[in-house]
């Protein structure tokens, strides 16, 4: 039996993933375990997590892997501050304590987890080789192009190259600082929202954009901040940016071109902020599909792989399936960080130990329930821990009827059950649930429930099988990576002088019968859920379908606002005690919110300036 263990840390989004014979056993990220979003400590509960659930002890493992080259790394830290010597002084002096105590010397970290007993060697992959054996290892193609975009590794900031087989050959970068990621995180942190986190709000709300001012910042940035080349490389003029030697991103030139000082976190969402969000989202798709067809015209590939931070961008995604000249896509469910530890376990079990790669219909990817799962004597000792009252079911239709009722009856049902989702996506296992016929439930799920954004939008969950019928997609979409349109069968005719409206005032028109998943532009990102990998949840969505003659169902991650997705039915009881979530599925038992007696300290109420 040959074990990998890949390891991501000391950025954001730590994790860690375990490859057995092949097949990936397990994989979380550290903040399900901790409870700090996007917590970038060493994954020291994630680790043992994966050597618990594997039956497995640290002697057993073959090779540990790490996502990143430490002192490349560190390299381009140092380089970059002399450069820029004396201004990145209180920069530097910031980092430096974090990487002389533990990221310079990840190896002791690795050794206090796995103790003694583990003798396999210790290798470092690059970052965006990781990125790029995530993104093709995991795929079920035997051969793709691949493309990994995110903010810098070492020096990369992006990489194309191509898979055959069991390897991952990259052959062309574009390097720091010149990165289409950090180029959007700029803009993230320039909008009121936190880099690394808010990039989400900014693809969100770039739809409010009035195209006119759109048009404009997108000018400005053409004219005075990137030269983007047809292959879709660029160079940022750095005297825009103070990401290199600052503590900010945006540099006071930036601020005097796009016409002021960045938007405190918080403060109201003007026209404006809408306008920089579509700018920066319509850059973001044009560079994507300049790669894109590049790739395309060097390896003449059919098929195309991606992973990094910015192939979360599911906007740009649809654009290039729709657009681009690859007859498919794969994309890591986890693209970021945290797919890098999963990508350096498989580039270390197929490139440096050198296994076969074995044919797989659907990758090794197990539709990314990858994580921890609880059983119903777990389940029944925090319920009846924390006094809770529930009917706890033997059936599973008898169940899924009771739900459904809830559901069509205009109730919000979060639905803890099996093993948790790999990635930022809730996929139906750590997920809310909602009718999406309700024109209400947008703004009841993110102002009450969610306690976020009221334009934050939601996406639909949608039986494989009728997918079509609803969406503009012709393929497949598991892991909610693509945006289509509503199909026109399901679109409403705007009412009359709505084209006149702007900003958030455009929120509350109903363009489809689904209005809760149908964004403002009328596109939804998509969730196909098939029998397999998910027969349960595939068995609620056709329920429900049966029931009300609609395949779909409001999909949005089962957590608070701040808080990493509920990993523990402990997590699942506190999230639906101080939210108003109406039912809590856990596993095979129901909980009714109007049967339990909460305390009053146990409620959360969304900050005023959300309303």
């Amino acid at each position: 039996m040959t074990a990998v263990l890949g390891i991501s840390a000391h950025y954001h989004d730590s994790a860690a993933a375990l490859v057995v014979e092949g097949e990936v056993v397990a994989a979380v990220e550290e903040e399900r375990f901790s409870r700090v979003k996007h917590d970038g400590d060493f994954p020291e509960r994630a680790v043992a997590w994966c050597l618990r659930e594997a039956a497995l002890e640290p002697s057993a493992l073959d090779a540990v892997v790490f996502y990143d080259k430490p002192v490349l790394k560190m390299e381009r830290l140092l380089e970059t501050y002399l450069a820029l010597a004396p201004r990145g002084l209180r920069s530097f002096m910031r980092a430096a304590p974090a990487w002389l105590d533990r990221k310079l010397f990840v190896h002791r970290e690795i050794d206090r987890a796995l103790g003694d007993r583990c003798e396999a060697p210790l290798y470092y992959t690059r970052h965006h080789e990781a990125h790029a054996a995530s993104a093709f290892l995991a795929s079920p193609f035997e051969e793709a192009a691949i493309v990994t975009l995110d903010g810098v590794g070492e020096w990369s900031t992006s990489t194309w190259g191509v898979g055959r087989g069991a390897r991952v050959e990259l052959r062309q970068e574009q390097r720091f600082p010149h990165s289409l990621g950090l180029l959007y995180s700029a803009f993230t942190q320039y909008t009121g929202f936190r880099v690394n986190s808010g990039e989400y709000k900014v693809m969100g709300l770039a739809p409010y954009a009035d195209p006119a001012g759109a048009r404009r910042f997108l000018d400005l940035l053409r004219e005075h901040v990137v030269d983007l080349r047809d292959d879709g490389s660029l160079w940022m003029d750095q005297s825009y940016f103070d990401y290199c030697a600052g503590l900010t991103m945006t540099s006071p030139r930036f601020h005097a071109l796009f016409g002021g000082a960045p938007r405190s976190p918080e403060a109201p969402l003007t026209q404006r902020v809408m306008d920089l969000a579509g700018a920066i989202q319509s850059f973001t798709e044009e560079v994507v599909l300049r790669v894109a067809r590049h790739v395309h015209r060097q390896t003449g590939m059919k098929r195309l792989c991606l992973a990094g931070g910015v192939a979360l961008n599911c906007v740009a995604n649809g654009r290039l399936l729709r657009e681009g000249p690859f007859d498919d896509l794969w994309i890591q469910p986890a693209a970021g960080d945290a797919g890098g530890a999963l990508g350096a376990a498989l580039q270390g079990y197929h490139a440096i130990l050198g296994r076969p790669r074995a044919a797989r219909p659907g990758g090794v990817q197990r539709g990314s329930l990858l994580g921890p799962s609880f059983d119903r004597a777990a389940v029944r000792a925090c319920l009846d821990g924390v006094g809770a009252r529930y009917t706890a079911y033997d059936d599973e239709g008898s169940l899924h009827a009771a739900v459904v009722e809830l559901l069509a009856s205009g109730k919000v049902v979060a639905r803890f059950d099996g093993p948790m989702e790999f990635g930022p996506r809730a996929l139906g296992n750590r997920s809310i649930l909602a009718d999406p016929r309700d024109p209400s439930m947008q703004k009841t799920l993110n102002l009450r429930v969610k306690l976020r954004e009221s334009f934050r939008p939601f996406a639909p969950a949608c039986l494989e099988e009728h997918a079509g019928d609803y969406f503009e997609l012709d393929r497949p979409s598991p892991y909610m990576l693509l945006v289509a349109s509503v199909s026109a069968a399901h679109r409403r005719p705007l009412p009359p002088g709505s084209e006149a409206l702007q900003g958030l005032s455009r929120l509350d028109i109903e363009r489809s019968d689904i209005p809760a998943v149908t964004h403002v532009d009328g596109t939804a990102r998509i969730q196909t859920v098939a029998r397999s990998p998910n027969p349960r949840f595939h068995a609620l969505l056709r329920a429900f379908y049966e029931r009300t003659g609609c395949p779909v169902l409001i999909n949005t991650s089962f957590n608070l606002r701040g808080e990493p997705v509920v990993c523990t039915p402990d997590d699942a009881w506190r999230c639906f005690a101080a939210t108003d979530i109406d039912a809590l599925l856990l596993g095979d038992h129901l909980c009714l919110k109007a049967d339990q007696r909460l305390p009053e300290s146990s409620r959360r109420t969304a900050p005023a300036a959300l309303d």
